[in-house]
């Protein structure tokens, strides 16, 4: 994906993030969604038609399409006030796309970094399916995860493309320990989100009880 399309995919992570965890209106989100993921497929569309047209120049560009297809879906969703289990089954299928780009990267390219980053992105299309289509209250989880990686995998990454430096060996390795450092945090946030439900949980029979 273009340095251009991954930076305002970071912003528009970020600025769902931000409504999961309540702090942005949805329909104003919404139309940025709209935006972005508009971006997102008038783009692929141009560099596959100008490309050289091989397997792996369609494999790279296409990938712009999972995510443009989620922004329109989740702003069409949210303004049309459609139900959002299609779009909850819609991100398991993207989230399994995203792990054969994972192991592509990794054994194609031998590239590590860019093969952590599409699980990471396959763990947090993972969510949305438990949210959207599963109807799990995970929003605030959802919110953080989406929040750390909307500038982690997203926005500093894009960053670093248009600065020419995320090529350099040494931010490479740096850039894999962020995000494991990110990964380890989001395994931490999901043991003391679930346990503070399930304390909820507890708290709710024992008043039944009473």
């Amino acid at each position: 994906m273009g340095a251009i399309g991954l930076l305002f995919s970071g912003a528009a992570l970020f600025l769902n993030s931000l409504m999961l965890l309540g702090k942005a209106e949805e329909k104003s989100v919404a139309f940025f969604n709209i935006l972005v993921g508009a971006l997102q497929v008038i783009t692929p569309i141009y560099l596959i038609i100008t490309s050289d047209q091989s397997n792996w120049s369609m494999f790279n560009n296409g990938a712009v399409f999972l995510f443009g297809f989620t922004y329109l879906y989740l702003g069409a969703t949210i303004l049309k006030g459609y139900d959002s289990s299609g779009l909850g089954w819609y991100s398991l299928w993207v989230a399994m796309m995203a792990l054969v780009y994972a192991v592509v990267f990794y054994i194609q390219e031998n590239d590590v970094l860019n093969a952590f980053i599409w699980v990471m992105w396959a763990f947090l299309w993972f969510l949305f399916y438990l949210s959207s289509a599963l109807k799990k209250p995970y929003e605030a989880y959802i919110g953080r995860v989406a929040f750390v990686q909307s500038w982690v995998t997203l926005t500093l990454p894009s960053l670093f493309m248009l600065l020419d430096m995320w090529q350099v060996a040494k931010l490479q390795q740096i850039w894999i320990y962020v995000c494991l450092a990110s990964s380890v945090y989001f395994a931490v946030e999901a043991i003391l989100f679930f346990k503070g439900r399930k304390q909820e949980q507890l708290q709710e029979l024992a008043q039944l009880k009473r």
